[in-house]
């Protein structure tokens, strides 16, 4: 079910974010189409983070805050990847880097679904980035990158819910070089920006095979923390 779940998520945010652009709606509309979609991996698919597991072997119940949560988790990652205007192709690297650590992570826990369709978005950018490079196209606009951000949301919670470090994916292989590109691009070229972002992903995404848990959680609170300073600048925002 989770598989026609996400589909259907998918599906909806397509809809929603093409007719908004195409009625020159209130971007609103694209947040309720995001909402909706959520809901339908939490309920149609039954994922949600009820709990999950810290690094010292315990465990943290939500309750009743189960679905807020879980519906925060996924919007919030989801418009991680959400521009306002189309973008040069080889920006898609930074999600491609982050599926292949979603997918790696998943294959060693022994996550089917994870492994599976991190493999399939993995091929699906590296068509779009081909098809970028012979056709010399801006290809990258609002829907695909936010259907992509979605994509990568569900996947991370998927592991999240077994360990509580593998939100360092998405963060540090995803938001982080994000940031960094809207940091850097005036200063340099596109390309180059691209290039020194990707460079950046790679390299917090080994980090997570090489160090040991704890000093990851480390990681992820003071990078974190960095990330959050960041947003109170306009220029540099993808939340």
């Amino acid at each position: 079910m989770l598989y026609l779940a996400l589909i259907m998520g998918l599906v909806l945010i397509v809809i929603t974010t093409k007719l908004t652009q195409a009625l020159k709606l209130s971007s609103i509309w694209m947040l309720l189409g995001q909402i909706g979609a959520a809901l339908v991996i939490i309920i149609v698919g039954k994922l949600e983070i009820s709990y999950f597991n810290l690094i010292y072997g315990n465990y943290i119940e939500l309750g009743y805050l189960t679905i807020p949560f879980s519906l925060l988790f996924l919007v919030g990652f989801t418009n991680v990847m959400n521009m306002g205007k189309e973008q040069n192709p080889l920006i898609l690297l930074f999600p491609c880097i982050s599926l292949v650590c979603l997918s790696i992570s998943a294959f060693i826990m022994g996550y089917s679904f994870v492994s599976i369709t991190g493999i399939c978005g993995i091929l699906s950018i590296m068509f779009v980035l081909l098809y970028g490079y012979f056709s010399g196209k801006a290809f990258v606009g609002r829907t695909l990158s936010t259907s992509i951000g979605f994509i990568i949301a569900v996947l991370s919670i998927c592991l999240f819910k077994t360990s509580i470090v593998t939100i360092y994916i998405p963060i540090f292989t995803l938001a982080l070089p994000l940031t960094l590109y809207y940091l850097i691009q005036d200063k340099i070229t596109s390309v180059q920006s691209i290039t020194v972002s990707s460079l950046t992903a790679i390299l917090f995404g080994v980090l997570m095979f090489i160090f040991p848990s704890n000093i990851i959680w480390y990681l992820i609170v003071g990078l974190t923390i960095l990330l959050v300073i960041t947003q109170s600048s306009r220029k540099y925002r993808f939340i």
